[in-house]
C-alpha cells in the first residue's frame, strides 16, 4: 500500500527523471576522461622507449653530428701582473673564407619496432685565413709563437670520423685527437700547420693561409654547422625525402622532392653574435648559430595521437548526447552500465590507435581503429534501441565525428579555425534536434 508520504517523492522522480539522467551521463563523461588521461601517460612512456632505442643505436654508430671551425689556434706569451712571470696563453683566429659542400648517404636501422635515420657523410671543407687584427686583441705580434699554431676542428662525436685528408698551403699534414686547452671545444681533432709570420707586423701577409680539408663521417638524425667564418657557404644534399631544416638560420634556397633535397645557406659575421678572433678565456656562445638538417622521419604516431586524445572528451560527450537524444525521442531507455561499456569502447579507439600506429602508418592506423570502434558502438546500438536505422543513424554520427577529428589533425595549421568552426555546426545541429523534444513533457506522469 502506497503512502501519502510517497507520493512527493514519486512525483519528484517523474518530473525530474530525465534530468537526473543527464546529469549521471555528464558525471560519466567526466569520469571517463581518467583512463584517457591514463592513455597520455601510455603515449610518454611509448615516446620513451622510442628515444632510448634511438639513443641505442646513436651509441653504436654516431650521435648526431656538429662540425665547428676549422679553427686557428696561436699560443703567444704574456706576463703576469702579479709576479712578473711570463705564462702562455692561446689566441683564436677564425677563418675569413669557409666553404662547405656536402652529401650524406641516409639510410634507416631498426631497434625493436622503431626506426633511426643515420648516416654516411662526405664534406669537403675549404676556405681561408686572413691576418688577424692583432691590436683588437691587445697583443703584440712579437708575442704570438706562430711556429707552435696548429689548426682545430670541432667534431661533435668522435666515433663517428672516418677517413680524412688536410691540406695547408698546399701541403699535407695530418690530424690528432685533441682540442685546445681552455674549453673551446669539447671534442674534435687538431694538427699543427706551418706557419711562418714575421714578427714585424708590417710584413705580414694578408693571407695567413688556405686549408682544405676532406672528411668522412657517420652520424645520426642531424647534421649541423657552426657559422665561423667571416662567410660562411655550406651546400648539402641527400637522398631523404622529408629532411627538417633547422637552428639559428634556414637555407638560402633549397628543393626538396621524393628523391631527396640540396639545400644551401651563406652566413655573415654580421649575423652571429661571436668575433672573428679572441683569447681563450673569453665565453662566446659559439654553438647559438649553428644551423643544418635533421633527417626527419615522417613516423608521427605518437604526435598525432596525442593530438587525436585531445578530442577525447568531444567523442565521448557528443556520442553519450546523442543516445541520450534517441532515448528521450524514441522512449528507449538506456541504462548507466550501458553508457559505461559505450565509453569504454570509446576509449579503447585510442590504445588501438596507438598500437596500430606503432607497426602502420598513422593514416592506416586511424582508419582501421575508427572502423573497428565505430562497428562495436553500432551493433551494440542496434542490440539497445532495436532499430536498424537507429543504428545506422549512431554509425554515421561516429563516421563524421572521427572523419571531423582526423581532418583536424592533419591540418595542424588551421586547426583552430576549422575546430571552431566544426564545433559551432555541431552545436547548431544539436540545437535543432533538441526543438524536436518536448521538455515540458518529460516530467508529467504517464
Amino acid at each position: 500500500m502506497v503512502t501519502n508520504d510517497n507520493l512527493p517523492e514519486v512525483s519528484f522522480l517523474q518530473r525530474y527523471g530525465y534530468a537526473i539522467k543527464a546529469f549521471i551521463i555528464g558525471v560519466l563523461t567526466l569520469v571517463l576522461m581518467i583512463p584517457t588521461a591514463l592513455i597520455m601517460g601510455l603515449i610518454e612512456e611509448r615516446e620513451q622507449v622510442q628515444d632510448r632505442a634511438t639513443a641505442e643505436v646513436s651509441s653504436k654508430w654516431a650521435d648526431a653530428q656538429t662540425i665547428t671551425g676549422p679553427v686557428l689556434v696561436v699560443p703567444y706569451t704574456t706576463v703576469n701582473t702579479q709576479d712578473n712571470k711570463e705564462i702562455v696563453r692561446y689566441a683564436c683566429f677564425l677563418p675569413d673564407k669557409l666553404s662547405i659542400k656536402g652529401s650524406l648517404q641516409p639510410e634507416t636501422r631498426k631497434r625493436g619496432i622503431y626506426e633511426v635515420a643515420v648516416y654516411n657523410s662526405h664534406l669537403q671543407v675549404k676556405g681561408s685565413f686572413a691576418a688577424p687584427d692583432l691590436s683588437s686583441l691587445g697583443i703584440s705580434a712579437s708575442s704570438l709563437h706562430w711556429k707552435e699554431a696548429f689548426l682545430t676542428l670541432g667534431v661533435s662525436d668522435m666515433r663517428g670520423i672516418g677517413y680524412q685528408t688536410a691540406q695547408w698551403n698546399g701541403q699535407d699534414f695530418v690530424f690528432n685527437p685533441g682540442t685546445p686547452p681552455g674549453g673551446l671545444l669539447e671534442s674534435g681533432i687538431q694538427a699543427k700547420v706551418p706557419l711562418a709570420v714575421s714578427t714585424d707586423t708590417s710584413s705580414v701577409n694578408t693571407t695567413l693561409g688556405n686549408f682544405s680539408l676532406l672528411l668522412t663521417m657517420r652520424g645520426s638524425g642531424k647534421m649541423y654547422f657552426s657559422p665561423v667564418g667571416k662567410t660562411t657557404q655550406v651546400e648539402l644534399q641527400a637522398s631523404w625525402p622529408s629532411p627538417s631544416f633547422d637552428g639559428a638560420f634556414l637555407p638560402e634556397s633549397r628543393t626538396v622532392n621524393d628523391s631527396g633535397f640540396s639545400a644551401s645557406w651563406q652566413v655573415l659575421h654580421l649575423n652571429r653574435n661571436f668575433p672573428q678572433s679572441w683569447t681563450i678565456g673569453d665565453k662566446y656562445k659559439i654553438h647559438d648559430a649553428d644551423f643544418g638538417v635533421n633527417l626527419f622521419l615522417p613516423v608521427d604516431g605518437y604526435l598525432k595521437s596525442t593530438r587525436a586524445i585531445k578530442y577525447a572528451i568531444l567523442i565521448i560527450g557528443l556520442t553519450f548526447l546523442l543516445f541520450y537524444f534517441i532515448e528521450l525521442l524514441q522512449h528507449y531507455p538506456v541504462h548507466p552500465l550501458q553508457y559505461i561499456l559505450i565509453g569504454i569502447a570509446l576509449c579503447i579507439f585510442y590504445t588501438l590507435l596507438i598500437a596500430l600506429a606503432e607497426q602502420l602508418s598513422f593514416n592506416v592506423a586511424y582508419a582501421i581503429a575508427a572502423l573497428l570502434t565505430l562497428g562495436l558502438v553500432t551493433v551494440y546500438a542496434r542490440s539497445v534501441f532495436r532499430k536498424n536505422g537507429t543504428a545506422l543513424a549512431v554509425g554515421g554520427t561516429l563516421l563524421t565525428l572521427y572523419g571531423f577529428i582526423y581532418v583536424i589533425i592533419q591540418s595542424e595549421d588551421q586547426a583552430l579555425l576549422m575546430g571552431s568552426l566544426g564545433l559551432f555546426i555541431i552545436l547548431a545541429i544539436v540545437m535543432y534536434f533538441s526543438r524536436k523534444i518536448k521538455w515540458e513533457s518529460l516530467g508529467k506522469t504517464v
